[in-house]
């Protein structure tokens, strides 16, 4: 059984699209051991706790510095023997030490088609004003593994979403979150939790199942 760390800062859509996924057997294999924020006012730890998945607040304001913080989000992870991190739309920076610590075992997801408007200052809905402004036809959401980079490591799975006429960048992140990220997430940790993921030389392979799925 795959242990679950998920990491947000806002709403926690993508969270409960995880926990309706694990809910509906979308998600086999694997269980949210924790839900850990950096705000405590964030709603995703109410969706947590309606859940019964234990909900922390872990924040930088906390701490004498940053040092303090990442050490305390990496016990936190370690106590609770995660197998994998979901970054769910957290606003953080993730330290160095734990992307060392949890080599190809964290994944993000970022609401466009990577390479396109992704790396330092793109998230939220910056994306999705900035795609506009560009007046590309398609957008989209990916899930990568995260490197020491912005938006850098190894993609697993990519979506596209069409661009409407008049769509502002409100009604186009709630596309994306819709028909992209709320689809993908699920379908990554789904893939992760069966063993059908690999990663070697910054590239991702799925394995094909029995079925040719």
């Amino acid at each position: 059984m795959l242990r679950l760390a998920v990491l947000v800062s806002g709403g926690g859509t993508n969270l409960q699209a995880i926990l309706d996924a694990i809910e509906s057997g979308g998600i086999t294999n694997a269980e949210i051991a924790v839900v850990i924020s950096n705000n405590r006012d964030a709603y995703a730890l109410e969706r947590a706790k309606a859940h019964g998945v234990e909900s922390v607040c872990i924040s930088p304001r906390d701490f004498a510095d940053r040092a303090a913080f990442h050490a305390a989000l990496l016990e936190k992870l370690d106590s609770c023997a995660v197998d994998l991190i979901v970054l769910a739309g957290f606003l953080v920076v993730i330290p160095e030490e734990m992307v060392a610590r949890y080599q190809n075992r964290i994944i993000n997801i970022h609401p466009s088609l990577i390479p396109a408007f992704c790396g330092t200052g793109y998230y939220g809905l910056r994306v999705h004003e900035a795609a506009l402004a560009r007046g590309v036809r398609v957008t989209g959401a990916t899930v990568h593994f995260v490197d020491e980079g912005t938006d850098t490591g190894p993609i697993l799975l990519q979506k596209a979403v069409e661009v409407l006429p008049g769509d502002t960048p409100e009604t186009l992140q709630r596309r994306v979150m819709e028909q992209a990220e709320w689809k993908l997430l699920p379908q990554a940790i789904d893939l992760i939790a069966n063993g059908r993921v690999s990663v070697a030389d910054g590239r991702v392979t799925i394995q094909r199942e029995a079925d040719g799925t």
